[in-house]
């Protein structure tokens, strides 16, 4: 069995499994495994401070922009495609014909999403995926948790991760050695594009941890709110 696909249903079992301790104290405690989420974050930090952060600032401080930009470009029209699949799942129509528009100016135009040229054109981007799909559709987003490596979910995205993965068109580039070279450029591409916000966030946060934790809900709720904001705060920003 492929790594992944052992990491994806361990994921899913692990997701259900908390569902059944967690089901009833979602709503007053939206973060039931603090404990442990909070060790999986030391973890993660440890790892990004000795091995991600240097290659992503390696990569930030030697490489020309007009390649970082490209490879951003690239990745962002990727990501593109899924959000319009999921802003269409969403019966959003403004939403995913913008998303439509973008992917096919800047996959044709912009030669495969190296270049963005729907964005000067006033194309907006509609970032969404399926934990969000769910969420508007009423999909509790119950407790919240931090995965290894890939740091802050919650319940309902971390299920949704396994079909994320089957809309991302890298997930089927062949042979394995370049996809997973593209994964890993994705990767150091997307922190090198934090560089700098981390380091204002430890200055401005007391508990890095529950800021992060904060934010995150916040904005998932904000994500996945079909209507105005409702009189009473949730977890998942449900009326």
């Amino acid at each position: 069995m492929k790594l992944f696909q052992f990491l994806s249903l361990s994921l899913c079992s692990t997701t259900f499994f908390l569902l059944g301790c967690a089901s009833g104290g979602v709503a007053t405690n939206p973060d039931p495994f603090e404990m442990t989420n909070r060790r999986i974050n030391v973890f993660n930090e440890n790892l990004d401070e000795k091995i991600v952060r240097p290659i992503a600032l390696t990569y930030k401080d030697y490489s020309p922009e007009i390649v970082q930009q490209g490879i951003g470009n690239f990745f962002g029209n990727l990501k593109d495609i899924w959000s319009f699949v999921n802003n269409g799942l969403q019966l959003k129509p403004k939403e995913t014909l913008e998303t439509g528009a973008r992917v096919l100016v800047n996959s044709t135009v912009g030669i495969y999403g190296l270049f963005d040229f729907a964005t000067p054109m006033g194309v907006q981007r509609h970032s969404a995926d399926f934990g969000q799909t769910l969420g508007y559709w009423g999909t509790p987003a119950g407790p919240y948790l931090v995965l290894p490596l890939l740091g802050p979910s919650t319940l309902r995205d971390t299920a949704a991760l396994l079909v994320d993965r089957q809309g991302d068109l890298l997930s089927s580039v062949h042979p394995i050695v370049t996809r997973n070279q593209g994964t890993a450029l994705r990767l150091v591409d997307k922190r090198a594009s934090y560089i700098g916000m981390d380091d204002r966030l430890s200055e401005m946060a007391l508990d890095k941890y529950t800021f992060v934790r904060d934010a995150y809900l916040q904005r998932r709720a904000s994500q996945v709110r079909r209507g105005p904001p409702p009189d009473e705060d949730s977890p998942d920003g449900q009326q």
